[in-house]
């Protein structure tokens, strides 16, 4: 039977009567606007349940909706596996081993890089468009996003009648709602119509005008419109191809109309009302996709379901399950910074302010933002974040959209765990038992090991083969970060059954690693060959980045092979394979320290300080894993420093993200706090350290530019880490608090160990209290933020 028991901690004698409300700015948490997002989707607010997404754009007299459905991609089931990468392997090592590096690059380009299959595209459905004869003229406009209930609304005024529409992704119903409303009798029109610019299914029958439209070709650029069945909308799709990959994926889009009064016309592909009292909107959207592998569903069946199912419910009863599934996950976690005037401010505005003025509250706001996301667009039994999230209107989108597993698709679940969100780290956990399946064939071909591989980039048919050329595809540890997932999980909640469902997935993973490392001739270590350091090269190899015994490749495998050894411990399991582990981890090279004090990206000394590159892979070793501390390795940490210093403050919008957790895990709160301000800063405007990349877009979004949820993500886990950190074996509490925080409060956070942070409270920097729950019985190490500097540099821990 499972034990709870509690710590409480009083830091203070006394305590001042009037105690902070960690809850009283529950009532602030909300987007919101004076003006409509025009035709700006980074104006737009962003709704989702997993599985459905929309933006909405608010526009009075043309309301659009942009919808996604998280199993629309190009393509089909397919494999990217190159056939001729296991004989040229042995060449490629010799070559990177005598110094050829351009020589190995190019071999590998033509041996190694798939031929033709660089995965496939997430895509859009289309986009709902309902138009409002007469309301382009409008006053007393407000929108927002009310993230205490996961709602989008907007209220207007034309002439004298007052305008109201709210709009959810509910995760019970499984479709999208919106609600139309007036404040006089009979006072809603309007005209609908769906657009896409997928192809339309010929298999469905379309009116005649529609029909003749249809050539065949891929429309990148030409909307088409669906057509109407009595009260509904009907879409019928079918993806793109791509890479020479047929599509198999078709999709259809219901959107029904239920009208409280007034009339409904219909014209080929038109849906009008005139004189309704109220319109409720129900929008369902399915495909074919069952798994991977298999796309034999009926969508048609699908969605019609989902809109059967919600067809006698009303829109108060909708509602209800919708925020009660929703606060479920949302009210688990509260955050309070104090409070400031900024609040009065629209949030574009507070966005605008926020480097020049004391705003604690849009932290907090963008904290909970980023939960948010993640509740939106990753809940059990769906697709993980994508690259996007959930939200694309793009038929080609940067990057495809997909999932980029060299730092960005483990950065979108950083904060599922910490923040209380760990049902929403399930579908990533599924994709990697998933690539873990279909990644034992590219090991045994391309390289002739066991276990299973994934590069750099992975998609919905869970591809397990270099993606892209061979400077940004040539990395065959992608498999290995998302199975420090797996580990850090179980880590959260102790639970030995999901270890043991899980384990398989991370000793194949180390089967692999062991086949695949080779002894370098210099010092005799064992090294990843061919490798890299994530889409960086070093200047004296001439834009060429394939090389061995890479930093972040050895930190990898050292971990890696510690959490293997760690589980088989626990489940008792493997003593043969742990004891040929522990040889292994042995002959690792080491993390080295560099001529110019920074911890070295390679093997050799060949970092360069004028290198501002993004990705900064060679601290993964600092975060987000554990082998790099102030404490326990204070030299590693300086050089760790110097490595940000040489990097400087300048990114994209997701480094500008890992960059807070590197500084907050190097215990500078000020510094992670100034990136966070730079983040916090309009996209595209030089602010600070920010030159034309990184910071947020109007609706919250990241800019990389263009948006990537990652960075949301990032940040978020950025915040949390400032406040609590639990890689050491112990709750750390309040690691790199800046002085802009210096009081208030956070209660629901979650730390390693099975420990639930019940409600902690600081003032002056000083903690008043904490109380801390354990799930798993454990004892409860805590480290207090009144540290001793060493004589040596390090820190000493106050315990």
């Amino acid at each position: 039977m499972k034990k709870t028991s509690y710590f409480l901690l009083l830091v203070l004698v006394t305590i001042a009567a009037a105690a902070f409300n960690a809850h009283a700015q529950d009532t602030t948490l909300r987007l919101w606007y004076k003006q409509p997002a025009g035709n700006v989707w980074e104006k737009a607010l962003p709704i989702g349940n997993g599985r459905l997404a929309g933006m909405v754009f608010g526009n009075p007299g043309a309301e659009l909706i942009e919808l996604n459905e998280a199993s629309v991609w190009t393509g089909g089931p397919n494999r990217n596996d190159s056939k001729n990468a296991l004989t040229a392997l042995p060449k490629i090592r010799e070559l990177i081993f005598n110094g050829q590096h351009k020589e190995a690059a190019q071999l590998a380009q033509q041996t190694i890089k798939s031929n033709r299959i660089n995965g496939m595209s997430y895509q859009p459905v289309g986009r709902l468009v309902l138009d409002f004869p007469g309301h382009n003229l409008y006053s007393n406009y407000y929108r927002e996003l009310d993230l205490q209930n996961a709602v989008v609304t907007t209220r207007y005024r034309v002439g004298i009648i007052n305008f109201k529409r709210e709009c959810f992704a509910s995760v019970p119903d499984q479709v999208i709602v919106m609600r139309l409303t007036s404040d006089q009798h009979a006072g809603i029109s309007l005209n609908a119509q769906m657009l896409t610019s997928q192809r339309l299914d010929k298999n469905f029958e379309f009116p005649a005008n529609i029909m003749s439209a249809l050539d065949g070709k891929s429309r990148l650029h030409t909307r088409l419109s669906g057509t109407n069945h009595k009260d509904e909308l009907v879409l019928s799709g079918i993806s793109d191809d791509k890479d020479g990959v047929k599509s198999a994926i078709r999709f259809q889009s219901l959107v029904k109309f239920k009208a409280d009064g007034g009339h409904v016309h219909t014209t080929d592909s038109t849906l009008s009302i005139t004189g309704a009292d109220t319109v409720t909107v129900f929008i369902s959207i399915a495909t074919n996709f069952v798994n991977y592998q298999d796309v034999s569903a009926d969508e048609k069946k699908r969605a019609a379901s989902y809109l059967n199912l919600v067809a006698s419910k009303s829109y108060t009863q909708l509602l209800a399950s919708h925020e009660k599934a929703y606060h479920k996950y949302f009210n688990r976690v509260k955050l309070n910074l104090g409070s400031s005037d900024s609040i009065k401010n629209p949030t574009d505005i507070r966005l605008d302010d926020f480097s020049t003025d004391n705003d604690p509250q849009l932290v907090a706001l963008y904290f909970q933002f980023g939960r948010y996301l993640l509740i939106s667009c990753s809940q059990p039994g769906g697709q993980p974040a994508s690259l996007q999230g959930l939200c694309n209107d793009k038929m080609i989108p940067p990057w495809g959209s997909k999932y980029t597993i060299n730092v960005n698709t483990e950065m979108n679940y950083w904060p599922a765990e910490e923040t209380n969100l760990a049902e929403m780290h399930e579908p990533l956990i599924q994709m990697i038992r998933e690539l873990s399946v279909a990644g034992q064939q590219t090991a045994k071909q391309m390289y002739g090991a066991k276990g299973w591989v994934a590069h750099h980039n992975t998609d919905i048919w869970r591809i397990t083969g270099p993606v892209d050329g061979i400077f940004s595809g040539m990395w065959p540890s992608g498999g290995v970060w998302l199975s420090r997932d797996l580990w850090d999980k179980y880590l959260y909640n102790g639970n030995k059954e999901y270890l043991r469902s899980v384990y398989p997935v991370l000793k194949s993973a180390a089967l692999f690693y062991l086949d695949y490392l080779v002894e370098e001739p210099e010092h005799h270590w064992l090294v990843l060959s061919p490798s890299m350091s994530p889409e960086n090269a070093p200047q004296a190899y001439g834009g060429v980045s394939i090389d061995a015994g890479t930093t972040m490749d050895n930190q990898l495998a050292f971990e890696l092979f510690n959490n293997v050894i760690h589980a088989a411990n626990i489940l008792n399991v493997d003593t043969a394979l742990v004891s040929k582990i522990r040889v292994t981890q042995k002959r690792l090279p080491p993390m080295q320290i560099g001529q110019y004090g920074q911890l070295q990206e390679w093997l050799h000394d060949l970092d360069n300080p004028g290198d501002h590159n993004r990705h900064i892979s060679h601290l993964f070793g600092l975060y987000p894993s554990n082998e790099i501390s102030p404490y326990r390795t204070p030299e590693l940490a300086s050089a760790a420093k110097n490595t940000l210093i040489y990097r400087t403050d300048v990114s994209t919008g997701w480094s500008m993200a890992w960059k807070i957790n590197f500084w907050s895990r190097l215990r500078d709160g000020d510094h992670a706090y100034q990136l966070l301000k730079n983040q916090l800063t309009p996209a595209g405007k030089n602010h600070g350290s920010v030159n034309n990349g990184g910071g947020t877009y109007p609706n919250l979004f990241d800019a990389h530019p263009p948006f990537q949820i990652d960075g949301n993500f990032g940040c978020t886990a950025g915040i949390t880490e400032m406040l609590l950190q639990s890689q050491d074996g112990l709750v750390d509490l309040l690691p790199a608090l800046p002085a802009a925080w210096p009081a208030r409060s956070i209660s629901g956070l979650r730390a390693r160990g099975g420990f639930e942070l019940v409600d902690m409270e600081w003032k002056d920097a000083k903690l008043i209290k904490v109380t801390i729950k354990s799930n798993l019985g454990g004892n409860c190490r805590l480290r207090l933020p009144n540290e001793m500097q060493c004589a040596d540099g390090s820190l000493k821990e106050a315990v």
